[in-house]
């Protein structure tokens, strides 16, 4: 491979903020907004036949997409470096689709028959969003404005009314993301594509290069909060027995059937709030049989149920048991999204709520976007 853009390369940045931003504030020829895709973060690179993805951390992930490399040789152009996503999507029970990061994950195996498998069953598709080389040069120190519009003249074969989701073959798995100037289509589109499962909007200065591992874009998410049931912790790494820490309180949210569902974790506590925290819950501590998880005790290795304290493959091999709590106590917790039933992300600290009783904190208080197909997300 000899491309004017050489593995391996850092891809750029977002930074948070709150809300749209105004374009004249921070770059004199405005901003240019597009959908924030709910991924794994990728840059391609192609010569002819040889065809390397690189992940966020630039580890590689060409050997998981077996679809994709196949897809890249027979729609993109013929030398090029590009940065993008890698989604998989699929149809909801209305036959709309949504991208599906839980699916995605499953892609990461470490048997070749079963990402051959995967490949076939849940094939992933790419989406572009940056140019990074075309051909014999490179448009790093290019401003974003030149960078689009030469992505638009590159990839402006590629079609997205023909975009199959069960189509493994590698026809239509590329495509071009959208875009617009204009901070009330941007706004529009935070509201509504969240209900195809993308994850909020990313605005770039115009003017800027591309500025690899710089945090040069913006990035608006969608932010909530829940009251949601303390229902146990893990101690932190350097947790020792004489000064025990805590390092995540796992959560709860009571489902139709009055059961209490592990939904995530919240994190990111001071040294000092870790320790006051270990000492406040102990009074809480019980024993796993009189817990309402003590039916998972037999869970020894991943299950699909996503049961608390035990095993997967993205764990790495921590130790992920943790220490019961009888659920008396409400948090009020900030985060951004749910992933099928539970939070996407790690979800923030705010409060207590002990005004809340705890039967109280149940799903339906969450928030639930619009639905949109994601075709419409792609195609327009």
């Amino acid at each position: 491979m000899d491309l004017p853009v050489m593995p391996p390369v850092s891809p750029m940045l977002a930074k948070a903020v709150s809300g749209v931003p105004d374009p004249a504030k921070h770059d004199p020829q405005g901003l240019s907004f597009e959908p924030k895709w709910d991924g794994f973060r990728a840059i391609v690179f192609r010569d002819g036949d040889e065809v390397e993805i690189a992940s966020r951390n630039t580890k590689p992930l060409t050997r998981y997409f077996p679809e994709l490399v196949a897809a890249i040789r027979a729609e993109l152009p013929e030398r090029c470096v590009l940065d993008g996503e890698i989604f998989v999507a699929q149809d909801d029970a209305q036959g709309r689709g949504r991208l599906q990061f839980e699916v995605l994950q499953e892609r990461i195996h470490p048997a070749a028959s079963r990402i051959n498998l995967l490949a076939e069953q849940t094939p992933a598709d790419f989406v572009a969003f940056d140019l990074l080389a075309l051909g014999d040069e490179s448009y790093l120190e290019r401003p974003f404005a030149e960078r689009r519009a030469a992505l638009e003249q590159a990839l402006g074969h590629l079609s997205t009314d023909t975009a199959d989701p069960a189509d493994p073959t590698g026809a239509g798995r590329c495509h071009l993301t959208r875009t617009s100037t204009d901070p009330a289509v941007a706004a529009e589109w935070f509201h509504v594509f969240e209900g195809a499962g993308l994850d909020g909007v990313i605005a770039k200065p115009l003017s800027a290069p591309y500025s690899p591992g710089v945090r040069s874009m913006l990035k608006i998410k969608h932010e909530r909060t829940a009251d949601v049931v303390l229902a146990g912790y893990r101690e932190h790494k350097t947790s020792t027995p004489e000064q025990p820490l805590i390092g995540s309180l796992l959560l709860g949210l009571v489902d139709d059937a009055g059961e209490l569902q592990h939904v995530g974790v919240s994190a990111s506590f001071t040294a000092k709030r870790r320790a006051e925290l270990w000492a406040e819950l102990q009074p809480l501590v019980c024993p796993i049989e009189e817990h309402p998880w003590g039916r998972w005790q037999e869970f020894l290795v991943a299950n699909p149920g996503r049961v608390p304290g035990t095993q997967s493959r993205w764990s790495a091999g921590k130790d992920l048991s943790f220490t019961p709590l009888r659920p008396e106590r409400v948090i009020e917790v900030k985060y951004d999204a749910m992933e099928g039933r539970r939070f996407r992300h790690t979800a923030h600290f705010k409060r207590w709520r002990d005004d809340r009783d705890p039967a109280s904190c149940g799903y339906d208080q969450l928030e639930q976007p619009v639905r949109y197909d994601l075709a419409d997300v792609l195609g327009g």
